[in-house]
């Protein structure tokens, strides 16, 4: 196995206290080990260290994918624990707030319907957006009062998971499923329900059950990415480059349409569906190519 051979994503389920970072760390030193150390590495969208679940890791030619994972939808599973909101929104954070109100399954399934579509959200201070070209997180850290700009945000869906308590039996948490936009971020909406429901709250379980097109179901953990690593056999978990890109037509190419593509130049009069297209020579992926009135043109193009 060499390195320039690994071109793919490998799906993680990140565990509970690792950032991205060190996910993706932990992935290069796989690589390492099993003789792969040249081979470029990316994920395709922050998990926090408190958040579990799907990351999914660009390997090679894929990398030049894992800015479209960021635009991607996410869908979450999370817990809103009631009574205490905390400066993190989290369970990491200091309690700022307080409030004696628990809100039952009736009441929450009411306010739901506000929280689903287009919205206005706030983000959370700790968090990595840039406020003045510094980190928020950095800033609210510093102990600084970082004022954070509403921006709009899209939640496909909002619903309950399904839970034995009665309706109307005050509840001290709840937990939900998300479908959502990028961008949308999950400590706020969590706090957002928590105040309509007239209390306050924060998170106290995320987990990421998919990224764009990843789930759970291809997904592996760190234990077993080190047992891959230490058979070198990390390509078996590997998932294709094009698995990013699920749902984009495929365009099928002459060698001579490849070879101008290669080179980065325009195809006139294809067959291409308007829009994306994934161009194929073969089984070969050549580039992502858009096709805007007669023209076909690169937007990336892979060395495979």
């Amino acid at each position: 196995m060499s390195g320039p051979s690994l071109h793919g994503w490998l799906i993680l389920d990140k565990p509970l206290g690792l950032g991205s970072t060190q996910a993706v760390s932990a992935v290069k030193r796989a690589l390492r080990e099993g003789g792969d150390a040249k081979a470029k590495v990316g994920h395709g969208g922050t998990l926090d260290p408190l958040a579990s679940g799907v990351l999914p890791v660009a390997l090679g030619e894929a990398t030049k994918l894992a800015g479209r994972m960021l635009d991607a939808d996410k869908l979450y599973a999370f817990t809103i624990g009631f009574g205490v909101e905390t400066d993190t929104l989290d369970g990491e954070g200091r309690a700022v707030a307080l409030s004696p109100v628990m809100p039952t399954l009736a009441e929450v399934e009411a306010v739901l319907p506000r929280f689903t579509g287009a919205i206005a959200q706030v983000p959370p201070a700790y968090s990595a957006l840039k406020v003045d070209g510094e980190r928020a997180y950095d800033r609210a850290r510093a102990g600084e009062a970082v004022e954070m700009v509403s921006r709009q945000v899209t939640v496909h869906a909002l619903t309950l998971q399904p839970d034995a308590a009665e309706r109307e039996t005050p509840l001290p948490a709840v937990t939900l499923l998300a479908h959502v936009s990028k961008g949308t971020y999950i400590r706020s909406l969590a706090r957002d329900i928590a105040v309509a429901l007239g209390t306050v709250g924060h998170v106290t379980m995320l987990r990421r059950l998919k990224a764009g097109p990843f789930t759970l179901a291809a997904a592996i953990s760190l234990d077993k990415l080190a047992e891959l690593a230490t058979a070198r056999s990390l390509e078996n978990s590997l998932l294709p480059l094009t698995a990013g890109l699920d749902g984009i037509p495929a365009l099928a190419l002459t060698p001579d349409q490849a070879g101008a593509l290669r080179q980065g130049r325009k195809l006139i009069g294809t067959l291409a569906t308007p829009g994306l297209n994934l161009a194929m020579d073969g089984l070969v992926p050549v580039a992502l190519v858009e096709r805007d009135g007669p023209e076909v043109r690169v937007v990336r193009g892979f060395n495979l």
